[in-house]
């Protein structure tokens, strides 16, 4: 009597069957769930901090000390308007809008036009210029604090506005020209020729063509600048002193000291500060995963 075999080979297909079943299906179902858990995994660990941080925000400072991980027992609501009113936020949300805007703008701008240069217009002194701006990517806040609040002081630009953005922009520069450069650079110089042989300059050819066909690495350092600045907490605290000039994260150690913490509206004032980043990727997220496809499969 003749065995069964557990695989059979098709050599017309090229494919080979495991009780009638392709393998390239099992193994392909397999991967699936596998890769499924780990997202699964991955989503339950993003999720349930921001879950625990809402909760946490209706609970009173005594009922958090007692309760760290359950629901609240009474829901405490008040927590929400008065941390909009002793941290003041309508007025830190403002400025935390304010900077991240302008700065992200300028970070943007300054970038695709030093980049475009770098990539496309030859020089002796494009090296040394591209390596000086891309060194600063090793560069951290903490190593420049005291030298930037120097010069900072020095210019009469300590609790200005001017002072906030002017850092702000600088520090997003290396890491945008790195990316633009190496994105222009698979631009094909034919079209930048074709435009310049039309009679189109240089910074026609920016506007018109090499800001429209960089998109996706535009919206990546969009993002990248947007999470850096709203976040940042350090540089703005040694900047500003005036009340009417700081931005959200330092408007919500407020309810934090080395005494006592108001958990409570600390939690509260968390949530306010999270939901504009909420809203920013519920309103361009297919933006995102649109520049992130396009940036995967350029050239």
């Amino acid at each position: 009597m003749k065995t069964i075999p557990l695989t059979i080979e098709d050599p017309f297909r090229k494919k080979t069957y495991r009780w009638g079943r392709p393998l390239h299906e099992e193994t392909g179902l397999v991967s699936r769930l596998f890769f499924g858990l780990i997202l699964f995994l991955f989503a339950v660990l993003s999720i349930a901090p921001l879950v625990w941080v809402t909760l946490s925000s209706f609970k009173t400072t005594q009922e958090f000390q007692m309760n760290r991980l359950g629901l609240p027992d009474l829901w405490f609501f008040q927590n929400y308007p008065q941390a909009w009113q002793i941290g003041n936020m309508g007025t830190l949300i403002v400025n935390s809008i304010f900077y991240t805007t302008v700065s992200t703008m300028a970070v943007i701008l300054l970038s695709m036009a030093a980049a475009f240069a770098f990539a496309k217009i030859k020089s002796k002194a494009t090296p040394v210029l591209y390596g000086s701006f891309v060194i600063g990517i090793l560069l951290t806040i903490q190593s420049i604090m005291v030298p930037l609040f120097l010069m900072a002081n020095a210019v009469n630009l300590l609790d200005t506005r001017l002072g906030v953005l002017i850092p702000y922009t600088g520090l997003g520069l290396p890491i945008g020209v790195y990316l633009c450069t190496e994105y222009i650079k698979g631009i094909h110089d034919s079209i930048i020729e074709s435009a310049r042989i039309d009679g189109a300059g240089y910074f026609r050819i920016l506007a018109k063509i090499v800001f429209p066909m960089a998109k996706p690495v535009i919206s990546t350092l969009a993002i990248l600048n947007v999470l850096t600045v709203w976040n940042e907490f350090m540089l703005i605290n040694i900047l500003v002193s005036r009340e009417a000039l700081k931005s959200l994260p330092v408007g919500i150690m407020k309810f934090s000291s080395t005494l006592s913490s108001d958990y409570g509206k600390q939690f509260a004032a968390l949530v306010i500060g999270m939901l504009p980043l909420l809203l920013f990727y519920l309103a361009f997220r297919n933006k995102i995963t649109e520049g992130v496809s396009a940036g995967a499969i350029k050239g």
